[in-house]
């Protein structure tokens, strides 16, 4: 066994691990203690105390591997390996009582994203994708959509206090004028992972970060679908757009997205009914 088939191994059970822990927050969220980083934007110590469960597990196994989390300081690694951390993906609905949340952990070196695992806790799913490997759930192969046009399928778009709101409303009217359905449900990397399995056909979020959409991106690409190309490193200093679809939509998303984020932010053209 590779060595990085030993990482992604090890990223699957610490995030089974980590999952389970999560799931005993969850399970007493009267007793959860949270805080607001921002609008829309929370904190709780579930958060903080299943990011630290991973950080130790990796001081652990892999001691000097780098580390890049959600919640606390970058650890500066010395192998040239990165593990990039968000405990609870989702938490505004984990506070809330809505089970729509994940675990997310991706292995990142030399710029490029070679594991990526996604871990749903409430209904027992596990992503995950090694670079030039395929991508599997719970262990068996899984691939985007394939034939499917935008007018039959649906399209999740994100949204956070880090953009400007006259952003969203052009990619939700475009959508709707080309005949597809648009998701939100508050945890892109739960997103992201459901466009790898073949039940959302694109995922759109002006502006992510690292901890929230590497894993996913990795997971869409080995699946069979289509990833803007990013350099992890600087998605990890900087976060950045996420576009992500099937081959089928991927090209009328970026369209789409990038009438609606212009300078001007002036509304897209109206598709034509006969497109996609």
């Amino acid at each position: 066994m590779s060595r990085l088939s030993k990482r992604r191994d090890f990223a699957i059970e610490v995030c089974e691990e980590a999952g389970a822990i999560a799931e005993e927050y969850f399970a007493d969220r009267g007793n959860l203690v949270v805080d607001q980083k921002g609008a829309q934007d929370w904190v709780s110590e579930a958060d903080k105390n299943v990011e630290t469960f991973i950080r130790q597990r990796i001081a652990e196994v892999l001691p000097n591997d780098g580390i890049f989390g959600e919640e606390h300081g970058a650890t500066v690694g010395k192998s040239g390996f990165d593990w990039v951390i968000d405990p609870i993906d989702g938490t505004t609905n984990f506070v809330n009582g809505i089970p729509a949340w994940t675990i997310v952990l991706a292995g990142v070196t030399e710029g490029h994203t070679e594991i990526g695992v996604i871990r749903d806790p409430n209904v027992d799913e596990t992503f995950v994708a090694m670079r030039g490997e395929g991508a599997t759930l719970n262990g068996s192969p899984m691939r985007v959509a394939s034939g499917v046009a935008l007018r039959d399928g649906t399209v999740a778009v994100g949204y956070s206090n880090r953009i400007e709101t006259r952003h969203i409303l052009p990619i939700v009217e475009n959508l709707i004028e080309y005949g597809a359905m648009f998701h939100r449900n508050a945890s892109g990397a739960l997103s992201l992972a459901y466009v790898a399995a073949g039940r959302l056909l694109g995922y759109m979020e002006e502006h992510m970060n690292a901890w929230d959409c590497l894993a996913g991106q990795l997971l869409v690409s080995e699946a069979g679908g289509i990833v803007e190309d990013q350099n992890a490193d600087v998605m990890i200093r900087e976060g950045g757009r996420v576009i992500v679809g099937t081959p089928d939509v991927f090209e009328t998303l970026v369209e789409i997205a990038e009438n609606a984020w212009n300078d001007e932010g002036s509304m897209p053209t109206k598709p034509s009914p006969n497109r996609v």
